[in-house]
């Protein structure tokens, strides 16, 4: 998304933002009124309704002409079609996380690592279910992908890092981070990774 799509998009939402600017833009879809009569309208003060108008100008959504004295506003529907057009129909969902570009996202995986954890050893397994997860993906990264362990193996693995294997194990399963042979006891890592803790 361009600085302009975004500088536009932040326009329009500020504008927006308002109930009595919302209220203004569907009476000026009905009809023209002036600022007299939206003010009345609106049970507003003219300044106010002056002022509003201005932003929804300033925005393209709003047109004004002159009748005489009068100044006579309407809902600028080509304005607005170009808009959706040329701003709205263009946002995709990769635009929209492009917005959040520079954002570390591992910056909070790193820090939930570094509460629960004490060198590579698990001081306590967190209460809350996302920060459980991010400590299951660090233990499971401790198992090679295309081999397939016992449930001793496992045991063994997990007890390097944290006392009670049964758990983890169960909920390397429940959480979709291993999966498991029915009848031999076999269990094989699903590919993930975790980044990694700056030191």
């Amino acid at each position: 998304m361009t600085t302009q799509e975004i500088s536009t998009l932040l326009q329009f939402f500020k504008a927006l933002a308002n109930e009595n600017r919302l209220k203004i833009l569907g009476v000026l879809a009905q009809r023209e009124c002036s600022v007299e009569e939206l003010a009345t309208l609106l049970k507003l003060k003219p300044p106010t309704v002056s002022h509003h108008l201005s932003k929804l100008k300033g925005l393209g959504v709003a047109a004004m002409r002159k009748d005489g004295n009068d100044h006579l506003f309407r809902l600028d529907v080509d304005s607005l079609h170009h808009m959706s057009k040329t701003v709205f129909a263009a946002i995709t969902t990769e635009k929209v996380v492009a917005l959040a570009e520079g954002v570390e996202y591992e910056a909070w995986e790193r820090k939930v690592l570094e509460a629960f954890l004490d060198g590579d050893q698990i001081i306590v397994l967190p209460s809350g279910y996302k920060k459980r997860l991010v400590i299951l993906k660090w233990v499971i990264n401790f198992f090679e992908e295309d081999v397939k362990y016992t449930e001793r193996e496992i045991n063994e693995i997990i007890q390097r890092h944290y006392p009670d294997s049964a758990s983890i194990r169960r909920a390397f399963i429940t959480n979709g981070l291993m999966e498991r042979e029915g009848g031999g006891g076999l269990y094989w890592r699903i590919p993930w990774t975790m980044p990694e803790l700056e030191g």
